[in-house]
Order: C-alpha cells, then sequence, then structure tokens
C-alpha cells in the first residue's frame, strides 16, 4: 500500500479527495496545516483556524484514518507574510495563494509528509497530473481540472518536477458539485461548508489592516487622469527589431499629478493595487474610478474613470530570467525562440491568446488583445491546449 499523506484543511475538497485516496487503496493520513496564529486582523470568525481544525479531526474520524496538526506558522511567516510585505512595499502586488502552494505545501509540509514515510502528498485542488516519458525519463505534466469553472491550475504554476511527481489531486476529474455530492452521502460534516476566501490558510484578512503592521499609513493623493490624456497618444518609433517593438509596448505608461487632477485623499500608495475600484472613496464621477497605476516612492494614486479607461490597458509584458519558471523544463525556450500559447494573467481569467518571446533578459508575453491591469508582481501562466507549461512574476 502506497502511503499517501492529505492536507486536510476542515473544507468539502480536502474531505472528498481523502475519501477518494481511502477507496483507491491508498494509506492515508490527514494532516491539518496551521499556519496563523494572529487573530486580531481576520475578519470575526469568517475563518478562525481552530473551527477548521476541528472540522478536519472531525472528517479523519469519520473515515478512519490518523489525524494531526501540523505548526507551520514560522515557515509561513518567513516565506509568505515577510514576502506579501516586502512586495507591497515596492509597490507590487503579490499572489500569496501560489507562493502557499510553492513554499508550503509541496515543500515544507512534503518534507514533512516524506519524513513520515509518504510516498504522495494529495490536496483538494481542482486540476490533473499526467506522466509521459520523455528520452526514457519520466515527465510529470500540469493539467487543467475537469470542471471550468474551477480549474485550480493557475495555483500550482510555480511547482516544480519533483515537486509534481509526488503531489496527487483525486477531485481533478470531477466538478464541485460533483464533490459536494460524494461528501453528503459519505455524511461528512463538511459537505455544505462554504468555500473559503482570503488568504490562503489566513482566512479573511482585512489587508490594508495586515498591512499597517508593516507599513504604516501615509496620507498622499489620488489623481483622476482623463481618458483623452496626450499620454495615450504617445509617437510610435519606428523599430529595428521584434525585441525593440516588445520593449516598447512592454512599458507602462508614466504618469506625474500634473497630467490630472487631484480627486482625493488616500492613506498609502502600497495598500493599492492596479485595477483596483473599492477604497478610493471619491465621488462624483459617472462611472466608477479604478487605480491604473501606483507611486510608492511618491506616495501617488493615479486613476481613470471607468472600466475600459485606457491606462488599464496593455498588450506585452515582460517576465525577468530569475523569475521565468517551467514546469515542463524539457520546453524550456532557447533565446530568440517565439511558442504560441494560450495564457492567463489572473485566477479565474478565461485563457486568453498569445505569444512567447524569448531574449536574452527574460521572456516577453505578448497578447492577441489588449489585457486590462497587468500588475507587476502577479504571476502569469501559459498553456498549450489544457497543459500548464510554466509561469513567471510579472515585472
Amino acid at each position: 500500500m502506497k502511503r499517501v499523506i492529505v492536507g486536510l484543511s476542515g473544507g468539502v475538497d480536502s474531505s472528498v479527495a481523502a475519501y477518494l485516496l481511502k477507496e483507491q487503496g491508498y494509506e492515508v493520513i490527514g494532516l491539518f496545516m496551521k499556519n496563523w496564529h494572529d487573530d486580531s486582523v481576520t475578519i470575526s470568525n469568517e475563518c478562525p483556524w481552530l473551527e477548521d481544525s476541528n472540522d478536519a479531526m472531525i472528517v479523519a474520524e469519520k473515515l478512519g484514518i490518523p489525524f494531526q496538526v501540523v505548526d507551520l506558522s514560522e515557515d509561513y511567516k518567513v516565506r509568505i507574510v515577510d514576502y506579501m510585505f516586502n512586495e507591497y512595499e515596492k509597490g507590487r502586488t503579490p499572489n500569496p495563494d501560489v507562493l502557499c502552494n510553492r513554499e508550503i505545501k509541496f515543500d515544507v509540509f512534503l518534507k514533512i509528509a516524506l519524513d513520515l514515510g509518504a510516498d504522495y502528498v494529495a490536496t483538494g485542488h481542482y486540476c490533473r497530473k499526467g506522466e509521459e516519458e520523455i528520452n526514457d525519463e519520466p515527465v510529470y505534466k500540469l493539467l487543467a481540472g475537469i470542471d471550468d469553472n474551477k480549474d485550480q491550475s493557475y495555483f500550482l504554476c510555480q511547482l516544480s518536477q519533483e515537486q509534481l511527481s509526488k503531489a496527487l489531486f483525486p477531485i481533478g476529474e470531477l466538478t464541485k458539485p460533483e464533490v459536494r455530492k460524494i461528501a453528503a452521502e459519505q455524511d461528512l460534516i463538511t459537505a455544505d461548508k462554504k468555500d473559503s476566501q482570503g488568504l490562503c490558510f489566513i482566512g479573511k484578512v482585512r489587508l490594508p489592516e495586515f498591512l499597517q503592521q508593516k507599513l504604516q499609513p501615509k496620507e498622499g493623493v489620488i489623481v483622476q487622469i482623463p481618458e483623452d490624456s496626450a499620454i495615450y497618444n504617445r509617437e510610435i518609433p519606428t523599430f529595428h527589431s521584434k525585441e525593440e517593438e516588445l520593449a516598447f509596448f512592454s512599458t507602462k505608461y508614466e504618469y506625474t499629478i500634473s497630467d490630472g487632477k487631484v480627486v482625493g485623499k488616500h492613506q498609502g500608495a502600497h495598500y493599492f493595487t492596479k485595477g483596483q475600484r473599492k477604497g478610493l472613496a471619491v465621488g462624483g464621477t459617472k462611472e466608477p474610478l479604478f487605480v491604473i497605476d501606483t507611486d510608492v516612492v511618491e506616495n501617488v494614486i493615479y486613476t481613470g474613470e471607468g472600466k475600459n479607461h485606457k491606462g488599464l490597458y496593455r498588450n506585452v509584458l515582460f517576465v525577468s530570467n530569475e523569475e521565468l519558471h517551467w514546469i515542463r523544463t524539457d520546453l524550456a525556450m532557447q533565446n530568440g525562440a517565439s511558442m504560441e500559447v494560450l495564457s492567463r494573467i489572473r485566477y479565474r481569467q478565461k485563457l486568453e491568446e498569445a505569444t512567447l518571446y524569448k531574449v536574452e533578459t527574460g521572456m516577453y508575453v505578448a497578447f492577441k488583445n489588449a489585457q486590462s491591469a497587468i500588475t507587476e508582481g502577479q504571476f502569469v501562466a501559459w498553456y498549450l491546449n489544457d497543459e500548464l507549461l510554466g509561469s513567471g512574476v510579472i515585472s
């Protein structure tokens, strides 16, 4: 019997994952990861870890599998929370869920599982794993989940071949309603439990208050840039190479306060992200204002009216070599190469046609259609059909 350690989160997905593995004849052990202690910044009982670990324990009892809680809060603080503060301070917007999978579930947690003699770790992610022999070597593939509505492959876009080799995704072939149905038939306490929101394992966090623990509030101005600003009529030069052209179109618009009018005040540019609409508290416009850029050095937020504002859209983004990651290392591109792919810049976004261009310093991703709110610090992931090949941090 192969031994599998399941990350039981106290939700329905991981509960059903554990049940299915047991049905398939694996020796299953449930572990709950406790990653956070500070309840002062979570929102009123929305997702306190205690209730979740309790639910996970009840599920383990029901399934007749061993269960324990592991405290990973030290690692979580260093690898996820400190990283988040650091990124926000630089004016970038991190994705803690992607990092949590790479750094915690499939690293710290995986090591604990291997120490317990496990052959695999399993999670309740809606994605699938494939395997193929290429040049006599096993190559592991990360495939989208069957349920288009719930596909979570994006969150695993930073996994390595090594990590994938040890991973199982038991519910990847199922839809969410099917998962809930199995949980109900097995009388699992989590069958009707709401999906958790918010940070991976912290629960619903009040982000500004969370960030304020480290990043001090600092009053600055909100500037509205008009749609017909001369900035958007920049002259397009003659390009001598494809790379010059890509570099030009991947460069974001540069704003100064004199480009627009001051319409309000904020408590810190580092609390805001591109594309954000809520929390600006500025009235008097026909359509809502959206953040089109933030300047953390001058502490200014630039906004535009309406979700079609020119300042929100761009076709090309860049990923530096240091932040470029291939799950399929055998398909990694050489300088000068290009590849037609499908790509997304955030979870739940539908896949968009794009072309990858590998250059000496990194890689450009050029979308066929302009994308809204391409945000530094977020991950871009690229696919061939339903296989996720790689990802990178948007520079």
